[in-house]
């Protein structure tokens, strides 16, 4: 079962926050999840990106993939080291 970490959106309209959830790839952005891994706050000034490294890392060992999206937010925020 192909796994990904990705954003989940949640917030009302105008004032977005997203959870960095695993999921099934196959599942909808909404859809029901496996794990929360993180959580992101782009309101907030500046914004705010929280990572459980330990369960990122477990999730990554198992094979699972990056979504685009929060590739280039890890990227930005530095999580990630660029090759």
């Amino acid at each position: 079962m192909p796994v990904t970490l990705r954003l989940l959106r949640l917030g009302k309209k105008g004032n977005p926050s997203y959870r960095i959830v695993a999921i099934d790839k196959r599942k909808k952005r909404n859809g029901t999840y496996k794990e929360i891994v993180g959580f992101y706050n782009p309101v907030a000034n500046p914004p705010v990106l929280t990572l459980d490294q330990k369960k990122v890392a477990y999730w990554l060992d198992k094979g699972a993939l990056i979504s685009e999206g929060l590739e280039k937010l890890m990227k930005h925020k530095k999580f990630v080291k660029k090759d």
